[in-house]
């Protein structure tokens, strides 16, 4: 079994960057010239991981009312998502190695998660 390190805190602190990465990156690198969807995938979601974030109920979440258990939730299916985005839509070069790193990370993130003390105790 694999270690369980990233806690809520840990995880509360790269969701603000990530969100902001999603949204800067395809500019930065060029994601789309060779299919405009690789690059409106990444804003999109960027977008969404944003407001996901403000709205979850964690220490850095603004207005709290997204149980961190749905935030995770949505973290697999964004990495799942990307795993699967660039082999259905024929994504190549640099669009499909972002997506493929991107998504397995996101998996190894949310896999990677400490369960929460209070919810094994419950």
């Amino acid at each position: 079994m694999f270690p369980r390190f990233i806690t809520k805190t840990i995880h509360a602190y790269l969701d603000y960057p990530v969100a902001l990465g999603l949204v800067a990156i395809p500019f930065l690198f060029g994601l789309g010239a060779a299919n405009v969807f690789a690059f409106w995938l990444s804003v999109g979601t960027g977008i969404a991981a944003l407001f996901l974030t403000v709205l979850t109920d964690h220490h850095l979440g603004l207005i709290r009312i997204l149980p961190y258990s749905y935030h995770l939730a949505v973290d697999g299916l964004v990495g799942v998502a990307f795993v699967i985005a660039p082999i259905a839509l024929g994504f190549s070069g640099i669009d499909f190695a972002y997506y493929m790193v991107l998504g397995l990370t996101v998996l190894a993130v949310v896999g990677l998660h400490q369960p929460d003390e209070k919810a094994k105790i419950a």
